[in-house]
């Protein structure tokens, strides 16, 4: 009971923080690799395990439905870590993927120090990428 109340969703999200992709736009056609470059404005980064006011470090929900509407818990007890769910624990601020052919869906989410979602999560819009 303890290490669930230790991780659950208690770091508020500094106002007017946001998330975005820098370099993609919803309904872009790209070629694999793919460099995602993430942006953010009124929080800053740290890397995973920091405990710092106004920061996060990101994640990004690849071809998973968004924030809140995927796996039970992630908005209390933190983001998985698996192929849909990419952390960015050390604090990068892009990626390059190799995505196969198709359409994918990306959303960045900011996490705290635990991989937990901020109070008032700060995400991006669900975009959705064709890569040729």
């Amino acid at each position: 009971m303890m290490a669930g109340a230790a991780l659950a969703q208690d770091t508020p999200a500094p106002e007017g923080a946001a998330v975005y992709f820098v370099n993609l736009e919803d309904g872009a056609t790209v070629s694999s690799p793919v460099t995602i470059i993430f942006g953010l404005e009124g929080m800053g980064v740290a890397p995973a395990g920091t405990e710092k006011e106004n920061t996060g470090h990101h994640h990004l929900l690849l071809n998973r439905p968004p924030l809140g509407e995927g796996e039970e818990g992630e908005l209390e007890y933190g983001l998985p870590a698996d192929d849909n769910h990419i952390h960015f624990g050390g604090g990068q601020t892009q990626v390059t993927l190799d995505l196969p052919a198709g359409q994918h869906t990306m959303q960045l989410v900011m996490g705290d120090l635990n991989h937990v979602p901020h109070i008032d999560p700060v995400t991006s819009e669900v975009i959705t990428i064709t890569v040729e």
